[in-house]
């Protein structure tokens, strides 16, 4: 089907924390492979690896130095070969990261940029002069900390890194650049994979003139923790060359049968506007949203993301998540909103998959799994050393999966892990919830069962109805309502034209009133002239 990726749920895995095969404490391709019968019997229709092409690993595979092989890290072109042809034996897509907006300086064309201004490929990064003073061009500040642009003693010029200096950015104004980049696409493609996760997609291009970002417009009563949050990044990225490029990318995806691209829109000003921007026209299929990844979990906040993407683009698609390899796992970022561990998991489990879009589960969120608290001496991600104590970076969320707490290391490795497994996580492990009737794990597969067999929920428009906080309450596509309560307290609702209920934690029918327990919730069919409202006299409850 050319559209499977329409509403389709998209399970992320870390390549190097789900399964080590070699003892050597880091995850492989054979131990994705190995598990894959697991991830299929969860329910999803497709996975995404985070990257695991040749690297040096100074940004863990976002700095990539060879496009077109696998890091002996994670093992070889036959062992992805065998990976994607056990996954589509289990009838799961296989999506792969794509970082095209910058190289490793490890990469060969990097190296060959920076050792003159005259050689073929001195063009296909961006160089620029310093300043009469020897400051640089302009004001551009890296993501990882410090001035977005790096001395080169051998060009006698500056290049431009939006991330680490080791991940200098190429320059899309070079047309072989494009051009370079979609073959590396085509490599892969040919190789079976059914799509592309675009790393920072809106990235691709800057402003040629190299403007100066002006500040953030809106008002800081103190610094940001990192600069770069001070900053409106009007000429660093998000340029409008970008759109032009997706639809070479798109093109190239259209010579191949159900092949999709889902777009990582990395911007913190009107992303929800630039999501339906990207994914309107002849271009990316999804875009990937942050605006759940953060800290409001209020009810009002979900609705406005939900609303204004189809009300600012109905013919785009977004997809939605609440954790990945990026930020806080959501089961310790909203804690003080749940009464328990386990009672806020379902709950944010039933949410997250029964809204409007595709969806991204990120492995270990149906363990319930919670953020790994690590000392300074136990990181290796850059973003958190750099900034420690606050932010602390990513690592806490991307320590190993948790197969069995009574193995080592949880049986994610017989050797020792790249970043430790600590207790707290080990005791979510899948041994201990499979098969457990009211375990988290148990109750995900339930609720991606309810999905994938009620069409109203993988493609059905969302209708909202006006209740107050802290309930979340819409239907989709007029036949499924769905209600929840985001908060560690009972609150009850007026509910008129509820009918057979499919799935439910802590909800209970009084008459016309349906009462919720703390992080209640109710999955039902809609019948006609359904209505869920406040109510008014909290007596009658």
């Amino acid at each position: 089907m050319a559209d499977w990726w329409r509403g389709a749920v998209i399970y992320q895995i870390y390549p190097r924390s789900f399964q080590d095969t070699t003892g050597d404490g880091i995850g492989d391709l054979k131990g994705i492979t190995e598990r894959l019968d697991y991830v299929a019997g969860l329910g999803v229709d497709a996975i995404w690896l985070s990257p695991i092409f040749t690297s040096p690993m100074a940004d863990m595979g976002y700095d990539v130095s060879d496009y077109t092989d696998i890091d002996p890290t994670f093992g070889t072109l036959a062992d992805f070969d065998a990976m994607i042809a056990r996954a589509h034996e289990l009838g799961l897509k296989v999506i792969v990261d794509q970082v095209l907006s910058h190289s490793s300086d490890q990469h060969p064309f990097f190296r060959e940029s920076r050792s003159s201004r005259d050689n073929p490929k001195a063009d296909w990064y961006v160089w620029a002069d310093p300043k009469l003073d020897g400051s640089p061009p302009n004001n551009w500040v890296s993501i990882f900390g410090g001035g977005a642009w790096q001395w080169d003693t051998r060009r006698r010029q500056y290049y431009f890194h939006n991330f680490l200096p080791e991940q200098p950015d190429f320059n899309f104004h070079n047309r072989d650049v494009q051009d370079w980049l979609l073959g590396t696409m085509r490599f892969w493609l040919e190789r079976g994979v059914d799509g592309f996760r675009l790393d920072t997609v809106n990235f691709y291009f800057h402003d040629k003139l190299l403007r100066d970002d002006p500040a953030d417009y809106r008002v800081k009563t103190e610094p940001a923790a990192n600069p770069y949050d001070m900053q409106y990044h009007i000429f660093s990225k998000n340029q409008p060359e970008n759109l032009a490029f997706l639809e070479r990318m798109r093109s190239l995806l259209d010579e191949y049968d159900g092949r999709m691209m889902v777009g990582e829109v990395g911007e913190s000003h009107h992303a929800i506007r630039m999501m339906g921007e990207y994914t309107s026209g002849n271009s990316l299929q999804m875009a990937y949203s942050f605006e759940m990844l953060g800290a409001p979990f209020t009810a009002a906040h979900f609705r406005k993301q939900i609303e204004d993407f189809f009300e600012g683009a109905p013919r785009g698609w977004p997809t939605w998540a609440f954790s990945n390899h990026d930020v806080h796992r959501h089961a310790s970022r909203w804690a003080r909103h749940g009464i328990g561990r386990e009672e806020l998991a379902k709950l944010t489990g039933a949410m997250l998959l029964s809204f409007q879009g595709s969806i991204c589960l990120y492995q270990g969120e149906e363990l319930g799994q919670t953020e790994t608290e690590l000392e300074l001496f136990e990181l290796t991600d850059p973003q958190g050393i750099n900034f420690w104590p606050e932010p602390v970076g990513r690592d806490g969320c991307r320590t190993p999966m948790v197969w069995d707490a009574n193995a080592p290391s949880a049986g994610f490795s017989t050797g020792r892990p790249w970043l430790p497994v600590k207790e707290a996580q080990a005791a979510q492990a899948v041994a201990g919830q499979a098969g457990v009737a009211d375990s988290v794990l148990e109750f995900y597969r339930k609720m991606l069962r309810l999905r994938r067999d009620t069409p109203e929920l993988v493609s059905g428009a969302t209708a909202f109805f006006d209740v107050s906080e802290p309930i979340l309450a819409f239907t989709r596509g007029g036949n499924v309502l769905c209600i929840f309560n985001l908060s560690p307290e009972a609150r009850d609702v007026r509910l008129t034209g509820g009918g057979a209920l499919a799935l439910a934690q802590g909800a209970e029918h009084r008459g016309d009133i349906l009462h919720l327990h703390p992080n209640g919730f109710a999955i039902l069919e809609a019948l006609e002239g359904v209505n869920v409202s406040d109510v008014s006299d909290p007596a009658k409850a």
